[in-house]
């Protein structure tokens, strides 16, 4: 992580076994210049936070990274679509509506927003191909990973992936509806599931994704040990306060 700083924001870095051409990054909530309740690293567009806030936010993500290029942000849906840098031009401003995001050409950043949803990344062994995978429970259970891990088109044991931060079981209650979606399609789900006492379940996001990694034969998953919701300092949690800003996953190649 980086030092706090006057005008320095702050992110992780994934501790994971990818090849050295890949670069990738979590950021955190300092930082950045929105006001509250946006405060203060805030890069999402579509949350009601300031045009200019959000504009210079990007800027500084921009900048401390040294990213190549702008993020494509993506329009989020929940949903299962995968979007392919390779297939845009290289100065798309262009409006993209999917969930996840892959690259095989270097210098393209791959980019997904989130505030309690699971962000993963995932990288080839080889260094040949990145993606970015937003995975909140409805994309989870609708396969957004399995797509992801089918449009990067590399066999799944040579594939890396990451988990970062998202919402933990203690504080993401759902109803029987959620539960019996994922259980429609893969029974051993289940176990990550928790009956409480109001007669609804504790989920597990975190598990769910490694599940169904591992199910695919994805060769290593790290991170995962992070919970939004209970890091008010580092983290925006859309459960816990509503009206927040987001944090950007980011992977891509030198």
């Amino acid at each position: 992580m980086t030092a706090p700083g006057a005008g320095c924001i702050q992110v992780l870095t994934p501790d994971w076994p990818a090849a050295g051409r890949v670069r990738a990054a979590f950021t955190l909530r300092s930082g950045g210049v929105s006001a509250p309740p946006f405060d203060s690293l805030n890069p999402g567009a579509h949350v009601g936070d300031s045009g200019a806030a959000v504009t210079e936010n990007r800027r500084r993500i921009h900048e401390q990274l040294q990213l190549p290029a702008d993020p494509v942000w993506l329009e989020q849906v929940h949903g299962t679509a995968v979007a392919d840098l390779d297939a845009l031009p290289c100065d798309a401003a262009a409006r993209v509506t999917a969930d996840a995001v892959l690259t095989r050409r270097p210098r393209r950043v791959c980019a997904v927003q989130v505030a309690d949803c699971l962000p993963v990344l995932f990288a080839a062994e080889d260094g040949s191909a990145v993606a970015a995978a937003h995975a909140g429970w409805r994309g989870l259970a609708a396969g957004v990973l399995e797509a992801t891990v089918a449009g990067l088109g590399v066999e799944p044991r040579r594939i890396n992936a990451w988990l970062g931060p998202a919402i933990g079981r203690e504080h993401f209650e759902v109803g029987a509806e959620v539960r019996a979606a994922f259980l429609a399609r893969e029974a051993a789900d289940e176990v990550a599931f928790t009956p409480n006492a109001r007669g609804r379940w504790q989920c597990d996001l975190v598990a769910l994704a490694r599940q169904r990694l591992a199910a695919m034969g994805v060769g290593a998953i790290c991170g995962g040990s992070w919970c939004t919701y209970a890091d008010r300092t580092r983290f925006f949690s859309h459960r816990r306060d509503g009206r927040c800003g987001r944090m950007a996953a980011l992977v891509w190649l030198a």
